[in-house]
């Protein structure tokens, strides 16, 4: 009997973790939490009127999640408002259009506050209209509210969907207990209170605070739920561990503050009694770690070196550019013209008031200038020279520009990740279980004994496994040389848990003051060992190929390589899913070729090593290049028992 039982629960186990790895179970998790967020945010209300919170989480993404969020804020705002939510439905279709036309752009990451102000420009000016055309009634005080809720709802989720914050994330859950507090299915079962229990039984003080304060905007109750929650919080600090008597101690607070205060409301307590019972079920805890001896030390002292680099980052950037003195120019062009010429004494003409325009325009044969010279070819001569003076002077501020474009990105990059660390110090979050296990295989062909093609495979932090292919232009030492600096260079960036946008950028950056504008192309891709999914970056590499069921699917175009600018390129970045035995294929560009590519594809289940080598024979035209091809796939990882 017991034998049945282990074999029906080893059943269950792969039946679940075969439905956890389907991606399609996550893209339908996802598309529902998307949708179902847009709904639940337009119910956020203060002083029973909606407000844009909603339309301030749309303005924060781009692509489908823009979309399914938007389908949910207008069914939302239809259903919980009516007639009253038409206004919001406006907001909605506006903030659609602006996250399609600026959503992911790089001109957001440039100027950040640029969404957050178009969100309020569109509230503002619909909220004009209505007034003044549908006769809208709004009070003057809600109405700047709800412009200033547009935009700060903007950039708060803007900032969640970029990197963690403590303090960001503790305004959203508040965000998100006020949402919820407007939504009760049922008589006595309101979500607004379950999440306000469930935060401040398993969530951080400020937390538990801003829960509270939600719920008192909501004016949902008359008690003060402020107090309650804090007081709560404080309870649940009494030593002695994580009891089972303190899931009961929100219903119970409650319970002391509506005694105390005379006011007698019982709609509230089924919500807080689910809610603290759901604590006890939920895994892993969301309290800010305390900072305790030589650890807590330590990630002050990251925090202060990531700040004092932030803001030398922010200086470096302040810091203005002194004009260039076009009328010195112009002077001395006139005093070297003019200082030699054997009419100078007879001339009436004053060239030191030239305008400082003849340096920008051609100079023809003297007809241009605007004074009648008798030696106008002297005057031409020096003119055109100090235009060419004044060409290097921008040519060279444009490179000095171009370096302190440099460094102000290295600051950034580094105070940003010495915030991840911070952050991670503390942390004692149990690692991610890994599920899948990399096989790569790599073969090379090349006429010169030193390959310009350098591929390294490597294990990362918390599940991530990188695979680099660095593709030196050309052929021979030199090639070999600039391949190996940098795929070493990566190498060392990612182990230590440089994020791979930054490592790749700062490649560039390097190449960029060497002086070495496309002397090397990269492939990078980044495997997740716990969800199976990869993302890879490719800056001026040939095109990769995935083979999945059908013809190999062609990944990424021509693009221009890393070093020609520190502002203007990009790498490009195409995430993939590699759960389900999908193949992936990176080559060099001696390796290119999709026809042969499509003769491989349904051999694409036979083991790396042996379908590398048929890529390369198909896919090598003529030899005169260094070729690579670098096979990628994912197996399942032995289950632990």
């Amino acid at each position: 009997m017991m034998v049945s039982v282990g074999i029906y629960v080893r059943r269950g186990r792969r039946l679940l973790r075969r439905w956890l790895l389907d991606p399609r179970v996550h893209t339908l998790a996802q598309a529902a939490a998307w949708f179902c967020g847009g709904l639940v945010l337009s119910a956020a209300s203060l002083s029973n009127r909606p407000q844009p919170l909603a339309f301030g989480a749309l303005c924060a993404l781009s692509g489908w999640p823009a979309v399914l969020m938007a389908g949910g804020s207008m069914a939302g705002y239809l259903l919980f408002w009516g007639s009253a939510g038409a206004q919001g439905v406006v907001w909605v279709m506006a903030g659609v259009l602006a996250a399609t036309i600026l959503g992911g752009r790089p001109l957001l990451r440039s100027a950040p506050l640029l969404m957050p102000a178009i969100a309020a420009t569109i509230v503002a000016a619909t909220g004009l209209i209505f007034q003044s055309m549908l006769q809208d009634r709004t009070p003057v005080i809600m109405y700047v509210l709800r412009v200033a809720m547009a935009a700060l709802s903007a950039r708060l989720f803007a900032i969640v969907t970029e990197r963690r914050d403590p303090v960001v994330d503790w305004v959203a859950c508040g965000i998100a207990v006020l949402a919820l507090a407007q939504i009760m299915p049922i008589p006595y079962v309101g979500f607004g209170y379950i999440a306000a229990a469930l935060l401040t039984c398993i969530g951080a003080f400020p937390a538990a605070a801003l829960a509270g304060m939600a719920l008192d905007l909501a004016r949902i109750t008359p008690v003060p739920m402020t107090a309650v929650m804090c007081l709560s919080y404080l309870v649940r600090l009494i030593p002695g561990g994580r009891k089972k008597w303190m899931l009961c101690v929100p219903a119970f607070v409650y319970a002391l503050v509506m005694g105390l205060c005379g006011v007698w409301d019982l709609m509230p307590l089924p919500g807080l009694a689910i809610g603290g019972l759901a604590s006890w079920v939920i895994p892993g805890q969301t309290d800010v770690s305390h900072r305790r001896g030589e650890t807590g030390v330590a990630q002050v002292r990251l925090e202060m070196a990531s700040a004092v680099l932030g803001q030398t980052g922010q200086l470096l950037q302040s810091i203005p550019e002194p004009p260039v003195d076009e009328a010195a120019l112009i002077q001395r062009a006139a005093e070297r013209a003019c200082g030699g010429c054997p009419c100078r004494k007879n001339c009436k003409e004053k060239p030191a008031e030239l305008p400082t325009s003849l340096l920008h325009k051609p100079l023809g044969n003297g007809g241009d200038l605007p004074l009648s010279c008798r030696k106008s070819g002297r005057m031409l001569q020096e003119l055109r020279r100090s235009q060419e003076q004044l060409r290097t002077i921008r040519a060279d501020r444009d490179r000095r520009r171009e370096y302190r474009a440099a460094v102000e990105q290295q600051y950034h990059f580094l105070s940003e990740y010495l915030q991840d660390l911070a952050d991670s110090v503390a942390q004692r979050n149990n690692p991610p279980q890994q599920w899948f296990q990399p096989e790569v295989a790599v073969v090379s062909a090349s006429r010169d004994r030193a390959n310009g093609d350098r591929c390294l495979w490597f294990a990362g932090v918390e599940c991530r496994y990188y695979i680099v292919l660095c593709d030196g232009m050309g052929t021979g030492p030199e090639a070999a040389r600039e391949g190996q600096q940098a795929g070493n260079m990566l190498r060392k960036l990612l182990s230590a848990g440089y994020p791979p946008e930054y490592a790749l950028r700062s490649l560039n950056n390097l190449c960029v003051l060497q002086g070495n504008a496309g002397a090397v192309t990269v492939d990078l891709a980044e495997l997740r060992l716990d969800t199976g999914k990869a993302v890879l970056y490719k800056w001026g590499a040939a095109p990769s190929y995935l083979f999945s069921r059908g013809d190999p699917i062609k990944i990424g175009t021509a693009s221009p390589p890393p070093g020609l600018s520190v502002t203007e390129g990009r790498e490009s970045v195409e995430k993939l899913s590699l759960r389900r035995g999908e193949t992936l294929v990176l080559l060099s560009d001696g390796a290119g070729g999709e026809d042969a590519l499509r003769l491989c594809w349904e051999r694409a289940g036979e083991p790396v090593g042996e379908l590398a080598a048929r890529i390369l024979e198909l896919c090598r035209p003529d030899g005169s290049d260094d070729a690579t091809v670098a096979v990628v796939r994912l197996s399942h990882a032995p289950v632990s028992t």
